[in-house]
């Protein structure tokens, strides 16, 4: 008798369990908005994201293929000053600190992926180092713009990606494939063929061997750097600053500018290229006015480059904002035989469609890789529906 009230009350509760288990059911899709909103949802975070993206994209291409033919117009009509073309690069920020100040919240609910943020220290030696790279960085890539046609230049640049490959693998456990691979194979060889030739023009200028050679090694050296410089942003974000939010991507760029300011500055009157400086802009070939105009859009063009840059990076990833980058590699050379006639010979189109070839080969893998990731959202999407569903036959 005792066993029949026992197993009667355990079968009531279980009854009882599974009533409540289905109103909770019911009640929370009740509480859900109807299927069609919850589908656009993914939708309009996707068109949001590739809006961000296009953007960020239009900033890297716009400010790089600007900054770097004003660079080379720089030297070309007259501008010698190394220090002067390295402190241009980096002494644009002070036009973010308006929008950084005024426009950007100071405070968000999700301005952080990690409660545990490390102390200002370490912010600071993250900062410092940062800038004292990009100095060094932005220094070797006046070198080699001064010394170099800038369709060269731009060629040689497509190294970047295989640096930040390389980087990326040992930072931040980048994946290698068989595309991306390919990609890197192609973009040395591409970069390598550059080295063959023995001279080369600029306008009427003609390039002295040697000075080819130093202007080579010093952009090779400064896209190895730069390279390193993504690859150790992308970590900063994740292990140290842990902030996904437009105020941390301008705190990092105006602070590691600062830096590389002061850095540039200091070397500027050290070398003492600040005592001609006058007579440069008097002997400059377009005035005093464009000069100054030339400079000034040279430090915006890469304010708005550093700009999309970092935002590819928090976004997606370092290796990506490189292949951006690398987009725009038949831009210059084109514009540069149009502004600086320069020549556009054998080994130079070899390298380009190389370098345009990796490009693609990398995208195609960042396609796959994209295809891959929506497949399996949508197999966790059903499998949880289903899953709801024997919940609620149950």
């Amino acid at each position: 008798m005792v066993s029949s009230l026992r197993s009667f009350e355990m079968g009531k509760a279980r009854e009882v369990q599974l009533q409540i288990m289905v109103n909770e059911v019911r009640e929370e899709r009740s509480e859900e908005p109807d299927a069609g909103h919850q589908s656009t949802k993914p939708q309009i975070k996707g068109q949001i994201w590739w809006i961000k993206m296009g953007i960020y994209s239009f900033f890297v291409l716009s400010g790089q293929t600007a900054a770097t033919l004003l660079g080379r117009l720089y030297f070309e009509k007259g501008g010698n000053s190394k220090w002067m073309s390295t402190f241009v690069q980096l002494a644009g920020f002070p036009l973010l600190l308006p929008f950084y100040c005024i426009l950007l919240p100071k405070k968000s609910t999700t301005d952080s992926i990690d409660g545990d943020r490390p102390p200002a220290l370490t912010f600071a030696f993250l900062y410092v180092s940062l800038g004292i790279l990009l100095a060094g960085m932005c220094l070797l890539y006046s070198y080699g713009v001064s010394n170099l046609p800038v369709s060269t230049f731009s060629l040689i640049c497509a190294s970047q990606l295989g640096f930040n490959a390389l980087f990326s693998f040992f930072l931040n456990a980048q994946k290698f494939t068989f595309l991306i691979a390919n990609s890197l194979i192609l973009l040395t060889i591409s970069s390598a063929l550059l080295v063959f030739q023995p001279g080369d023009s600029s306008g009427s200028k003609k390039i002295a061997k040697g000075k080819y050679i130093i202007g080579f090694l010093c952009t090779l050296f400064a896209s190895a750097g730069y390279a390193l410089m993504l690859a150790l942003t992308q970590f900063a974000f994740k292990k140290i600053i842990k902030r996904n939010t437009m105020r941390a991507m301008m705190e990092l760029i105006i602070c590691q500018s600062i830096t590389a300011t002061c850095l540039a500055l200091a070397g500027l009157f050290a070398s003492g290229d600040w005592k001609v400086l006058k007579k440069e802009m008097e002997e400059y070939e377009l005035g005093k006015v464009s000069y100054l105009m030339t400079l000034i859009w040279i430090a915006a063009g890469w304010d708005v480059f550093n700009i999309g840059a970092v935002g590819l990076i928090f976004d997606v990833s370092s290796l990506f904002s490189n292949v951006i980058g690398t987009l725009g590699l038949p831009i210059v050379p084109v514009l540069a035989v149009v502004f600086f006639h320069d020549k556009m010979d054998g080994v130079k189109v070899v390298a380009m469609l190389l370098a345009i070839w990796g490009f693609v080969s990398y995208m195609y893998q960042h396609y796959l890789d994209d295809s891959k990731s929506k497949a399996e959202r949508a197999n966790a999407t059903q499998v949880s529906q289903a899953s709801t569903s024997e919940e609620i036959q149950i």
